[in-house]
């Protein structure tokens, strides 16, 4: 089992961060952890390559990260909120799916043929929803063929507590892990 965790955090100690390592502890298999703050992965600049061409003009660590989606079998994105909404260096590397969308929307092509399970955990502080984000979490895991993803797990109260105090998110993290240890068939559209 593989699995592939997008961690949209600038604090590489912070709740995001804390509530990843929880995650990585209990799973079985490989993982990688991709810290978009500190990869080496531009945004998209809609050149339209790959409206065309299979893959992406760009040449980056992000064409390691398309093998490992190819890859694996669950993908998690994990983030603050900000504003609402997932982390700008999150969403520029989301951005670089672009080349998932345009294979079968323009070229006719299912870009990634195994199914995913996938998830996502929200971190917050502030008064802002979580709604938003983890719509556009699910947008993200479906353009990497995840259809079957758990419902959001959250921690949104890191000003007065930090996320590893939350005992549900905990709880949500233990359903997390038992969603991408089991057997059960992932859907497909």
């Amino acid at each position: 089992m593989k699995t592939l965790i997008l961690n949209g955090s600038p604090r590489v100690n912070g709740d995001t961060a804390s509530l990843i390592r929880t995650v990585t502890e209990g799973l079985l298999g490989e993982h990688k952890v991709l810290d978009t703050y500190r990869c080496d992965i531009s945004p998209c600049v809609d050149c339209r390559y790959c409206r065309e061409h299979p893959g992406c003009a760009i040449q980056d660590e992000m064409q390691e990260i398309y093998d490992y989606i190819q890859q694996c079998d669950n993908i998690l994105i994990a983030s603050p909120i900000y504003f609402s909404e997932l982390t700008g260096k999150l969403l520029d590397v989301g951005s670089r799916l672009q080349t998932y969308f345009c294979a079968g929307f323009f070229r006719g092509e299912k870009p990634i043929l195994k199914p995913k399970k996938g998830a996502v955990l929200l971190v917050g502080g502030g008064d802002g929803h979580m709604d938003k984000a983890y719509e556009t979490a699910c947008v993200l895991l479906r353009h990497m063929n995840c259809y079957t993803i758990h419902e959001v797990v959250s921690s949104h109260n890191t000003n007065t507590r930090p996320a590893v105090h939350d005992e549900q998110a905990l709880l949500g993290i233990r359903s997390i892990i038992k969603l991408f240890q089991s057997k059960i068939p992932v859907s497909v559209p």
